[in-house]
């Protein structure tokens, strides 16, 4: 079977787990036909992706979706079986990955195969942190602002060794290599 890995990564986390599931598929012995960012519409790289009969694809999230070019790309995989993965600075409950999962799935066509995703969470920009640090200063008993710091700290060792490592037992097992 025909492998391509496809990722749309902004800060640089859902491409370190994109890099592992590649690195995981090349060790086994996998034809991975394309690993990298959301290919050029047209482009001979798209045209790799579309030639894989299975696509691992990712992307930050992005207001609660995945990245525009990704789920565009999403639509035309039809007839492939599909898994997914990303990354999400809001991290750390099973129900909100797999509720941004379900999202990421809306942009399949019904004729794709959906074999599974996974997600971990990821560290975000320090200009997030000003942001959550400008709403203390105007509310300092804030608890929501409190709670969102707190949040971003947790998130700067993202994604971990072990959040690698169980995303691509996830696209292992589900894919079957």
């Amino acid at each position: 079977m025909r492998y391509a890995i496809v990722w749309a990564s902004k800060g640089g986390n859902t491409r370190q787990v994109g890099e592992a599931l590649a690195d995981a598929l090349r060790a086994a012995g996998c034809d991975c036909t394309y690993a990298g960012e959301v290919p050029a519409e047209g482009s001979t790289e798209e045209a790799a992706v579309l030639a894989a009969e299975c696509v691992l694809a990712g992307s930050w999230t992005d207001k609660g979706d995945c990245d525009a070019a990704l789920a565009t790309l999403l639509g035309k995989l039809g007839g492939k079986r599909v898994f997914l993965f990303g990354t999400a600075g809001f991290g750390g409950d099973p129900a909100y990955f797999e509720r941004l999962l379900g999202i990421f799935a809306q942009h399949l066509p019904a004729t794709a195969e959906l074999a599974g995703g996974a997600m971990c969470q990821g560290k975000m920009g320090a200009g997030v942190r000003r942001r959550y640090e400008g709403m203390l200063a105007e509310n300092p008993d804030d608890a929501r602002a409190q709670a969102m710091i707190a949040n971003f700290d947790a998130a700067l060792a993202h994604p971990t060794t072990e959040d690698l490592a169980r995303i691509v037992a996830s696209a292992r097992e589900s894919l079957g290599w």
